[in-house]
């Protein structure tokens, strides 16, 4: 074992629980209902996983731990505590570190979340994505605003000080009107953190089904590309439902989010991430800044050693004690410095450039930052806002072939 926690390296945790309550009708994440003897054997299987991978703990210090699904919330106080326990035993985590559950409204009680607190629990991420009742039901959420509503007075009656709150924009029948008002109803509760996504038509869901396919056509969930409206390849939708706003209208929802939050003391900090000062999401921000970071559950990917991977998906093997893992891919100088580019630029401080990244995206950053998408300041280089409105088309530029890496 190596010789104190200063000489292991830092490492990030993510916990895949994939069950929830009822699939959304935009959900394409590997999850659905479960009862609960199979929630149990799951947790005892995730158990089994981590302690198989006690030797990285030898090497390696947990900074985060990032507990998401599905829904996460819809285990019971133990069996969380039990997985919690499990990585406590075969890892080292930090005293203070940053250690997230994702929950929905209507999985929540007092009991519940006080037992997350004692955990060592410290930060929350609840799923609303809207204030408005009718738009949450064409979404195919569990919840009310108004079950929302005391599901955050919970987590505020248990002592959780840092708390965000999912959003989602572009929705059937949302108007700038009715986002704005979702804004507001939001920032009157005074989260310290807001995730505002738009809506993307994932291929097999019903949305993309009702919609039309439009999979070419869809974005990363970034906030700030756009689609407009229904899709003609399939035709209307087969039954009545509301349309999605154009792609103006979706625009200026990402813009009214971004002035509404800045406004009322919010850094973006990422596209689409918006926290108050001091409480951005490390565990996030360690992915944007390819941190090293291991996957337990099935589905979950991994970055060790120079090498990204994936859990395999079936649920079946898993519960055996099956960790077979799949997509293996040793990262190339390349893949290193492409994704750097692809992951860092999306954040509010950026990349810092190297004499490497100047030499081989000469005539990407010449043409960027002359149109005014992109800025150097300081050694880094960053979006602008104009930059962020066409950052997918940007990002993309900076993908690069083996063959154009000369090392």
């Amino acid at each position: 074992m190596v010789d104190g926690l200063a000489e292991k390296k830092e490492l990030e945790i993510y916990i895949h629980i994939p069950f929830c309550v009822r699939k959304c009708a935009y959900c394409d994440f590997l999850s659905a209902p479960a009862d609960k003897e199979t929630r149990g054997r799951y947790v005892e299987a995730l158990k089994q996983e981590i302690r198989e991978s006690r030797k990285l703990g030898e090497t390696y210090e947990v900074s985060t731990v990032f507990v998401g699904g599905g829904t996460p919330s819809l285990l019971e106080g133990r069996q969380l505590a039990e997985i919690l326990r499990e990585l406590r035993d075969d890892f080292s985590v930090r005293e203070q570190a940053e250690i997230t559950v994702e929950c929905n409204p209507g999985t929540l009680d007092g009991d519940k979340l006080k037992s997350f607190r004692d955990l060592g629990v410290n930060r929350l991420s609840l799923g609303l994505q809207s204030a408005q009742n009718e738009e949450l039901r064409l979404l195919g959420r569990i919840h009310t605003w108004e079950e929302f509503l005391e599901s955050f007075r919970l987590t505020r009656e248990a002592g959780f000080s840092n708390v965000n709150v999912d959003l989602m924009f572009g929705l059937p029948g949302q108007t700038q009107k009715s986002w704005r008002d979702t804004l507001n109803r939001v920032l009157d509760l005074e989260p310290e953190h807001i995730s505002a996504y738009s809506l993307i038509l994932e291929e097999g869901t019903p949305f993309f089904r009702q919609y039309g396919e439009r999979a070419e056509d869809s974005h990363e969930k970034s906030g700030q590309e756009t689609m407009a409206g229904v899709s003609e390849k399939k035709g209307a939708p087969r039954e009545p439902f509301p349309g999605l706003p154009d792609e103006d209208t979706e625009r200026q929802m990402y813009e009214d989010a971004r002035e509404r939050l800045e406004a009322a003391g919010f850094v973006r900090y990422e596209i689409s991430n918006f926290a108050k000062p001091g409480r951005e999401c490390r565990h996030n921000l360690g992915y944007w800044r390819r941190e090293e970071y291991k996957g337990f559950g099935i589905g979950a990917a991994s970055l060790l050693g120079g090498c990204r991977f994936r859990n395999q998906e079936k649920l079946g093997p898993y519960l055996q004690g099956q960790f077979a893992v799949t997509d293996w891919e040793e990262l190339t100088p390349a893949d290193d410095l492409s994704e750097t580019m692809f992951l860092g630029l999306r954040t509010r401080q950026g990349v810092r450039l190297t004499r490497e990244m100047r030499r081989i995206y000469q005539k990407e950053l010449e043409r960027y930052q002359r149109q005014g998408f992109l800025l150097e300041e300081k050694g880094f280089l960053r979006l602008t806002d104009r930059g962020i409105d066409v950052s997918n088309w940007i990002l993309a530029d900076f993908l690069i072939e083996e063959q154009m890496f000369d090392i």
